[in-house]
């Protein structure tokens, strides 16, 4: 007998398109809590742990992530495609998911055997891997690619959120030494787990009985390969940089005060264009299937407009704070970190063009085989450089490489877009930006020397810095900056208009 349909979900899957504002609203709204709660932790966890024991979870969270990206074979991605190509057939969506999801359950087990015996192999810091076991298996419970690929993110943000704030709790109630090491990563490991596991208690409403005997699996074994080698390859150069310090210096602290300037980094990439790439790429994946491609060159291009006004902002505002920010946001102890703060800044443009291009574009359009050689060209850059520069350079070498692997791979992303984005486009929307950018940082540097060294004076400069790229944006009459303004005043008079 056929599977009947849930009035409920049904209607609202098949009917009408869920809300793209909506969807970047609530995505926009907890990449601002991912921020928010860094930005609150991080200062902490600097002073409690030390660099020396942030250095240690980097460096043994750099092997748990090798396990949980093999447990995961490329399933988010591909998963989450798949879905939003078949949103709107419910038994196939369901059986879609069931595949999926059941050669996660297989990849996962493999992973966590893998994981048990490089652990036993270990004597360095055994103890600190145990715990996280739990991370690697909270992959293979992990569902949030079918929401997103049905564009639903109400239920991954809401979960998300409850899980990250409660895991914020326990850190400010149990973390309050260097010792307290283990305790951070058990909630850590433990909170994604139970979040992932909590994902389930929704499915019921979006998936209808599936004959689990007419499931093929295997089919989909190759469609993720060609996700999964791009992530290793990924891996090699926001992961591996990690591993090699730890390894090759032997000293913790580096690893501490590198691993806290990439955090800074992930907030402001965060910030920049994942809530914005994590809606789109659902969406233009349903374009893709409509073949409405006029549209997705303009929102693929805003999408750059957008990237480019945040991100250099971002790239050049920190560089101008960051002596006086590193200082008082991590501590003393950190002053190695002001270099690799201002060295890594520009990163934040260059995988924010990039990882534009790769999740509107190249995985939406089917050519994730093109854009895995791309990701593996960037990643043997990154690997040769990181064996000659870190042993010389350490923490320093990790970021040369690093930048100039994904500066590689954003020249070819672009270079081999095709229609639907013209290079032109980057000259065209960023000279401005970048002009008022240099402006920025020129003057936020002349005024430094007048003022003290406390957080006043900190956010005196941030608020200049802004005061003058917005000011110089406007000047310039840049193309977002004018946008932007244009529809604040057409929302205000539309409002006046709604209460007279």
């Amino acid at each position: 007998m056929d599977p009947q349909p849930d009035p409920g979900p049904q209607k609202k899957d098949g009917g009408s398109q869920p809300s793209l504002r909506l969807n970047f609203v609530l995505s926009m709204a907890y990449q601002v809590l991912i921020v928010i709660l860094p930005m609150i932790t991080a200062p902490y966890l600097a002073r409690v742990l030390g660099a020396a024991k942030n250095g240690i979870y980097s460096f043994t969270a750099s092997y748990q992530t090798y396990f949980s990206m093999f447990a995961a074979l490329g399933t988010i991605s591909y998963g989450s495609r798949e879905i939003a190509r078949n949103r709107k057939d419910r038994p196939l969506r369901s059986k879609l998911f069931w595949e999926i999801e059941l050669m996660t359950v297989v990849t996962s087990t493999l992973s966590i055997i893998a994981f048990l015996l490089f652990i036993y192999t270990r004597d360095r810091y055994r103890t600190y891997y145990i715990p996280q076991i739990m991370a690697v298996l909270a992959v293979m419970f992990d569902i949030s690619w079918f929401f997103t690929g049905i564009e639903e993110f109400r239920y991954t943000v809401t979960k998300n959120a409850l899980f990250k704030l409660a895991g914020v709790i326990l850190i400010f109630l149990f973390v309050h030494k260097p010792e307290d090491l283990m305790i951070y990563i058990i909630i850590l490991s433990a909170s994604t787990l139970l979040g992932n596991l909590s994902m389930w208690l929704y499915m019921p409403r979006f998936l209808d009985p599936v004959d689990f005997r007419t499931l093929r699996i295997r089919r989909h074994l190759k469609e993720t390969m060609v996700y999964f080698i791009p992530s290793i390859a990924t891996s090699v150069y926001t992961v591996l940089d990690k591993t090699l310090i730890g390894e090759i210096t032997r000293n913790e602290a580096e690893n501490g005060y590198y691993d806290s300037v990439v955090k800074l980094i992930n907030i402001m990439k965060a910030l920049t264009f994942t809530a914005l790439n994590s809606v789109l790429g659902a969406r233009i994946s349903f374009l893709f299937a409509e073949k409405k491609y006029d549209e997705i060159r303009r929102r693929i291009e805003t999408s750059i407009n957008y990237i480019l006004f945040m991100g250099l902002a971002i790239c050049f505002g920190l560089s101008g704070v960051a002596p006086r920010f590193i200082p008082w946001f991590l501590g003393p102890g950190y002053e190695r970190s002001i270099t690799m703060l201002i060295l890594m800044s520009p990163i934040v443009v260059i995988i924010g063009v990039s990882n534009c291009l790769g999740s509107q574009y190249y995985t939406p359009s089917g050519k994730r085989a093109q854009s895995a050689r791309f990701i593996i060209m960037g990643s043997c850059v990154n690997l040769v450089l990181n064996l000659f520069l870190i042993p010389r350079y350490w923490g320093y070498g990790a970021i040369a490489a690093s930048i100039i692997a994904e500066l590689v791979i954003t020249i070819l992303y672009v270079a081999f877009s095709g229609e639907s984005f013209h290079p032109i486009v980057l000259v065209r929307d960023g000279w401005k930006k970048l002009l008022a950018a240099v402006l920025m940082f020129g003057a936020v540097r002349l005024i430094d020397p007048f003022f003290h060294a406390n957080f006043p004076a900190l956010v005196c400069e941030v608020v200049l810095g802004a005061a003058v790229y917005t000011g110089a944006l406007f000047i310039l009459r840049d193309s977002f900056m004018t946008g932007f303004c244009m529809d604040l005043v057409r929302k205000t008079i539309f409002k006046k208009r709604l209460r007279s």
